[in-house]
């Protein structure tokens, strides 16, 4: 029988849920056992698809193409597994569902009500996923805090799934702070203990609580919050910060807690294998280089908007044996105060990112036209390509006036335009290019390098692409489209042979990068960084 652990959340936002999820699934992972990760969120929104990066962080893009949390990107990461539609609930989706199943007929007449129909409703679809994925072992995730009048569906829901299941089959971790005050750093369980009575209170007693901390917990504390909280010593997890998130599942494995869960929830006894995860933590923490690549972007001044991209550079680290340092550049600046040689000055490489709209599309012009001017190593990615694009076509091609019809209405020459399966699309939410797609790569080309494939599949999310009129006009002078969709209607990549690394891709290669597998893409630039580093160091010897 599948077994269903659930996580939430107390006295702040913002704890670490998401990453404590993803390590425990790790330790789970490293035994062995079938994972499947699902985020419960209690926004009214159907998903973030239309929620702003600048408030919610990035959207992040399943293979399946639906549009969730940032966080089942960490639960990807960590777990080495692919995550579908299934895995995200909203508060949206759950009463879309109920709503329809009430106009339907299906409650017979009935009053709908919280409970039993909306806690029914999320029952199902949690188990569906279980049925569904086969899993072992279900870890969901309920957004926010304990105490948000938002959560409490979701909270009576697995309440009642304990009932349902019974208690060798569902297990409780609260991620809780403990924070220190005072000249002399007093360390202060009240604000957990008031949190776990407040869960308590619903009806739910933690089996496990992971508590934050600035510094690491006395015994007398952890005695303590045994004590007051009916959780036993050895499942009081201390979670300190750490040098590198990924170290997290070696300092709970360390900690005892992938056998607690083990054992609570008499799963069979397996090694927990961790040496290949500690060998890539290892490299993090003690690199022989530092590499730095600017990410230009237009929502950097929030550190979750780009959080994929972000991490794929850091797995592309890990087989060059460099740290990467990020330099975030807001693409807006490059139109006001700064120009790119300012900006861009101790970049080892580019990254010109994804986005939407006309605000500050000609700092990412700007940008690229650097990179290939310069011969700095650059990875283009969606909007990025198509930045790419218009920079060519301006500054290479001669087509002055080149822009994309997203950016400007009947632009001189649009070298990017509306997909024509798009032109009709009124909604928002849901409506885009999404999901995985297969890409046919050109034999000799440097993406076919990279991959060493000739068939790939990448997640996407857009709406606009090259126009084919000018796919010519772009060969002629040097840019050549190295990835098509397999009925050659699409670019789906694009590259500048006569630049030490100039390539774009119109998909989303950080949605599918581990920090055991990192993405070709980004390794490449990273490797292609380094060299030209090194290049630079020998040259000024």
């Amino acid at each position: 029988m599948t077994k269903y652990i659930f996580v939430t959340g107390g006295v702040v936002s913002s704890i670490g849920k998401g990453i404590t999820t993803a390590s425990l699934g790790r330790l789970l992972r490293n035994r062995g056992f079938t994972v499947a990760p699902l985020k419960l969120d209690p926004y009214i929104n159907v998903d973030a698809g239309t929620m702003s990066p600048h408030q919610h962080g990035e959207v992040f893009v399943t293979e399946d193409g639906a549009e969730t949390d940032l966080d089942l990107g960490h639960y990807e990461r960590f777990m080495d597994v692919n995550c579908s539609g299934g895995s995200s609930l909203t508060t949206g989706k759950v009463y879309s569902a109920v709503i329809s199943a009430e106009r339907r007929g299906d409650y017979l007449g009935g009053t709908v009500q919280v409970i039993p129909h909306v806690t029914n409703e999320i029952k199902r679809a949690i188990l569906a996923l279980g049925r569904e994925q086969e899993a072992d072992v279900v870890i969901a995730e309920i957004g926010g805090t304990v105490g948000d009048i938002e959560s409490l569906p979701f909270l009576e829901a697995i309440r009642q799934m304990r009932t349902d299941l019974g208690h060798e089959n569902t297990m409780y971790v609260h991620v809780t702070l403990i924070p220190t005050v005072g000249p002399w750093q007093e360390v202060k369980t009240k604000p957990t203990q008031h949190s776990v009575y407040k869960l308590r209170e619903i009806g739910i007693a933690p089996d496990v609580l992971v508590c934050r901390s600035e510094v690491p917990l006395p015994n007398d504390v952890r005695e303590k919050i045994s004590l007051f909280c009916g959780v036993p010593p050895q499942a009081v997890i201390e979670s300190t910060n750490v040098e590198t998130i990924y170290e997290v599942p070696v300092i709970y494995e360390a900690a005892g807690l992938g056998d607690f869960v083990v054992n609570r929830l008499n799963l069979e006894s397996r090694d927990a294998n961790l040496s290949h995860w500690k060998a890539l933590v290892e490299t993090l923490k003690n690199p022989k280089l530092t590499t730095t690549i600017g990410v230009v972007g237009k929502y950097t001044s929030n550190g979750d908007a780009y959080k994929s991209i972000a991490e794929a550079l850091i797995h592309a680290g890990i087989p060059n044996d460099s740290a990467v340092q990020i330099k975030w550049i807001e693409s807006d600046s490059l139109e006001n105060d700064k120009n790119p040689v300012d900006a861009l000055a101790g970049c080892d490489g580019l990254v010109v990112g994804p986005g939407f709209g006309a605000r500050g599309i000609e700092g990412k012009v700007a940008a690229v036209q650097y990179a290939r001017e310069t011969g700095l190593p650059f990875l283009g990615i969606c909007l990025g390509l198509q930045m790419a694009v218009i920079e060519y076509a301006r500054n290479v091609c001669g087509l002055h006036g080149a822009n994309s019809e997203e950016m400007v209405e009947n632009p001189a020459y649009p070298v990017i335009h509306l997909l024509p399966e798009q032109k009709h699309v009124t909604d928002k939410g849901g409506s885009m290019r999404l999901g995985s797609y297969p890409c046919n790569l050109v034999n000799g080309t440097l993406a076919a390098q990279l991959y060493g494939a000739s068939r790939i599949e990448e997640r996407h999310r857009h709406r606009y692409e090259v126009n084919n009129d000018f796919r010519e006009k772009l060969q002629e002078h040097g840019m050549i489209t190295s990835g098509v969709s397999p009925d050659y209607r699409l670019v789906e990549m694009i590259e500048v042979p006569a630049h030490p690394f100039f390539i774009a891709t119109q998909a989303h290669p950080e949605f599918k990068s581990r920090p055991n597998r990192p993405h070709p893409l980004f390794e490449g630039l990273v490797r292609a960084a380094v060299e030209k580093k090194n290049a630079v160091a020998t040259s000024v010897v």
